[in-house]
């Protein structure tokens, strides 16, 4: 077993804080440094479990910090975030369109509007001027997600 550099070790550590599986962190290392390693290896550095039980002290207060933190702090998580959410289905809708499914298509847009809170909603408020400016009109649509696939596709000839 070749001796690991600290900056490899703490790499290792902090995944296995933040729940990665052993199976993860090799082809992250291997990615992040070129290091072939073994799963033994990496589970060694996990205090929590009995192969790690002679990690020295410096790693399990880093291993219980990072997973501390984890558990804390979601918003160093990028799906957490509502922007990234909303930009990964867009990317989404925009491929399964280029790709003519209009069916998975509906269900992103669907999706996105679910992320936006009350933006999903089966039914238009229609707004009319007249002598009541605060008269609404509510029309229901209820629609499958196959109908609003097919009407999405006839909107987009």
């Amino acid at each position: 077993m070749a001796a690991l550099s600290p900056e490899v070790k703490a790499f290792i550590v902090q995944s296995l804080a933040c729940f990665d599986s052993p199976t993860q962190v090799l082809k992250q290392v291997k990615l992040e440094f070129g290091l072939t390693l073994t799963v033994q290896q990496v589970s060694s550095y996990d205090p929590t479990k009995a192969i790690g039980k002679s990690l020295g002290q410096k790693w399990v207060d880093l291993f219980h910090f990072t997973r501390e933190r984890f558990k804390k702090e979601i918003s160093d998580i990028p799906i957490a975030n509502k922007a990234y959410r909303l930009r990964v289905l867009n990317r989404m809708a925009i491929r399964t369109e280029s790709m003519d499914n209009f069916l998975l298509t509906a269900k992103m847009i669907e999706q996105a509007a679910k992320e936006c809170g009350d933006a999903y909603t089966n039914k238009q408020k229609i707004e009319h001027s007249g002598t009541s400016q605060s008269q609404v009109e509510l029309i229901t649509h209820d629609m499958t997600p196959e109908q609003a696939a097919e009407a999405y596709k006839k909107l987009m000839g």
